[in-house]
């Protein structure tokens, strides 16, 4: 039984992380554990517990009080990942190309290859038969910076890698420019490379924020805007000075005149 339950619950987080990579949970929408109890029909404790991993993973957030929902990064979060991706994988490439064996860069052109016959949607997307990116990042001999882009950030990636791919041809693109990327690691040029990494990914993050743009203004379009908020008239006047003048409150103005009389006349 234990073990049986560690399978339910290892199927629900999957389940829910394919959801959310392939964007049927979309970025910032809210994780309905009922829902998705009843969808896999499984218990409500189990779908927490992947719900709680997938925490752990970034993927999914949760205010005090509030409930659970798809990560959604700022315009400027995803300029600073994105931006901190670009600077280790252009160094992670240029440790690679002088730390890889012949033999190894052999292969990684070979797999390439295999990957454009294949099909040039496997070249780009993680966990698919190939996948540069990783490959590079386990290659350069660093390991901070294996641990970064393929532990601490990995899931944040591959989540937006996927969004900055939606462009129409920007998948052929994005295979073309790893190509390129590998030609200059086969040829030892770590200069080449690493530019030619750095290049590609700022390529990417510009496919990103104008997909991300164009979700948010079709958003935008569909929502109709709320009605203006209508401020309330101060019925009272807050001063003396502001009776006199308030010509559209007589009592309040008389009142003040006949108290001016009083003080006078004492």
């Amino acid at each position: 039984m234990p073990g049986e339950q560690r399978t339910l619950a290892e199927q629900a987080f999957e389940s829910i992380y394919e959801l959310i990579l392939s964007g049927e949970l979309p970025l910032g929408s809210e994780v309905n554990e009922v829902t998705l109890s009843q969808r896999f029909d499984i218990s409500r404790g189990t779908v927490r517990e992947a719900v709680r991993r997938l925490q752990g993973l970034r993927l999914i957030t949760r205010e005090p009080y509030m409930r659970a929902c798809v990560v959604s990064l700022s315009q400027q979060d995803v300029v600073e990942i994105f931006q901190l991706r670009e600077v280790v994988e252009g160094m992670a490439c240029r440790l690679a190309t002088n730390a890889m064996s012949d033999e190894a860069l052999d292969r990684l052109m070979a797999d390439l290859e295999r990957a454009r016959r294949n099909g040039a949607r496997s070249a780009d997307i993680p966990g698919e038969p190939f996948d540069l990116h990783i490959r590079v990042a386990v290659a350069c001999g660093n390991e901070r910076a294996r641990q970064l882009l393929t532990e601490e950030l990995y899931h944040l990636l591959r989540l937006y890698r996927r969004r900055s791919g939606d462009l129409p041809g920007r998948r052929e693109q994005a295979f073309d420019e790893h190509w390129q990327i590998v030609r200059a690691m086969h040829n030892r040029d770590a200069d080449l490379a690493e530019s030619l990494m750095r290049s590609h990914i700022a390529r990417a993050t510009e496919s990103l924020l104008a997909t991300l743009a164009a979700e948010r203004a079709a958003e935008g379009e569909s929502t109709p805007p709320k009605p203006p908020r209508r401020r309330r008239r101060r019925l009272v006047p807050a001063s003396p000075a502001d009776a006199g003048l308030a010509g559209d409150q007589p009592h309040a103005s008389a009142a003040f005149a006949k108290a001016s009389e009083r003080a006078k006349a004492r």
